[in-house]
């Protein structure tokens, strides 16, 4: 065992560790985490137009009429609508600062470019008229794709003094900034304008492309089964050599989760049930609410485990100590503090509950037992009511409290053998 991790530290954790700290997946990351509080806000005003209780939906209408629900499409629609909107901006920023560029120039010269790769949908072929499908989640990957490339070249750019207009001193900074953008910016939306004629001319556009041969496929290989045990495999197994799973996976997969989710607000604000199978099972909330109980590890239970059977006094005090955090899922002090981190005996149970309890949820909103995931809840919602919330039903607070006991059965057997290793150590 010792020479396996030995192995792993020496040839895989240094590749990831690189990947973790990339800058176009860091970019990506930050892009979506700065973003969160609007997915918050978008999902809950749905989830307030379609909480399946006949009572509350006849008192509303009584009270408010029957345009009640506008209230909450209104913030649907600021949100989850245009969302590509804002991650054009947020990724193309966060990349530029990464180069020590000028974010706010970049972040703006990116959302013009992906304006101007839109298409106009004008029957008549006027000018104006842009479609919501290209501003909500499936326009998520043009607006990387175009984020990442205006930015690149716009910072390249930028470091041609021929290129940089320099204003004397004395000029106010945002003043200089603006100028010291202009040409490379203005390069920038030409090479796109080329671009949108290009296409233009084959009779197609980006947003099409992309769509069938990039997010299309993801999408679909993403909500299975298999997909969601790779991601949570791959998440705990980072996190097991000391690497931040969560980020280095997550910006690769958010871009592809949550999208799912955005579809699954979709079809339930046209009238579709959360029960219905065409709702999307896996989203990042489904991970969130029924996996990551406590963190990453369901580390929860881990915590509930030790202060239950655990006789070694050290163990009971960092059960007692990280509980509180726990059950808000904060539980880096357990991961590094137990240690967790390369632990041979809890190596098996911090990745085998978690792919467990992915299984259980996965069969469980397959088979219908439970709604599907419609709402992005912040990543502290503690346990139990975070599977509440995303689900927008009392049988998904069930499926998460089944899950954090189930976990907690799972860690229960280590924890003997954890103690009883301590105890050879010391009578040793």
């Amino acid at each position: 065992m010792n020479q396996f991790f030995s192995l792993i530290e020496e040839k895989f954790v240094p590749f990831f560790a690189k990947v973790g700290s990339q800058k176009h997946l860091a970019a990506v990351r930050d892009g979506f985490i700065s973003l969160v509080p609007l997915a918050i806000a978008g999902s809950f005003a749905v989830l307030l137009n379609q909480l399946p209780i006949d009572a509350y939906k006849s008192f509303m209408g009584s009270v408010f009429g029957d345009s009640w629900t506008s209230f909450g499409g209104n913030i649907w629609w600021g949100t989850f609508a245009i969302i590509s909107i804002f991650l054009s901006f947020t990724v193309s920023y966060f990349l530029a600062k990464s180069y020590n560029a000028n974010g706010l120039s970049a972040g703006l010269i990116s959302l013009s470019s992906f304006f101007i790769l839109m298409p106009q949908v004008n029957p008549d072929g006027a000018w104006g008229n842009i479609h919501w499908g290209y501003t909500n989640a499936m326009g998520m990957f043009v607006a990387i794709i175009v984020a990442l490339i205006s930015t690149e070249l716009f910072v390249k750019l930028s470091k041609a003094d021929f290129l940089v207009i320099k204003m004397p001193e004395g000029v106010p900074p945002a003043v200089s900034r603006s100028f010291a953008a202009l040409f490379p910016g203005m390069i920038v939306l030409a090479v796109a304008s080329l671009v949108m004629i290009l296409f233009t001319s084959f009779e197609t556009n980006l947003f099409s492309v992309v769509v069938k041969y990039v997010a299309m496929p993801l999408t679909n290989v993403a909500d299975s089964l298999g997909s969601a045990l790779l991601i949570v495999f791959m998440t705990h197994f980072l996190w097991f050599f000391g690497l931040h799973g969560s980020n280095i996976i997550g910006g690769v997969v958010e871009p592809i989760l949550l999208p799912l989710l955005t579809k699954n607000l979709e079809l339930v604000e046209a009238g579709k049930s959360a029960f219905s199978s065409d709702l999307h099972v896996v989203t990042k909330p489904f991970l969130d609410a029924f996996v990551y109980l406590g963190g990453a590890g369901t580390t929860l239970a881990l915590l509930i485990a030790i202060l239950a059977v655990s006789k070694r006094k050290q163990l009971r005090e960092v059960g007692k100590l990280g509980v509180a955090p726990g059950l808000f899922n904060i539980n880096e002090p357990v991961i590094f503090g137990m240690p967790i981190v390369l632990n041979p005996v809890l190596f098996v149970p911090f990745i085998l509950a978690p792919l467990v309890l992915t299984i259980v949820a996965y069969t469980a909103i397959s088979l219908g037992l439970v709604p599907h995931t419609i709402a992005m809840i912040p990543w502290t919602t503690p346990p139990v009511i975070g599977g509440a919330l995303a689900t927008g039903s009392w049988q998904g607070g069930v499926l998460a409290a089944f899950n954090l006991v189930l976990a907690i059965v799972i860690y229960i057997p280590f924890i003997f053998i954890a103690d009883r290793a301590e105890l050879k150590k010391e009578n040793a």
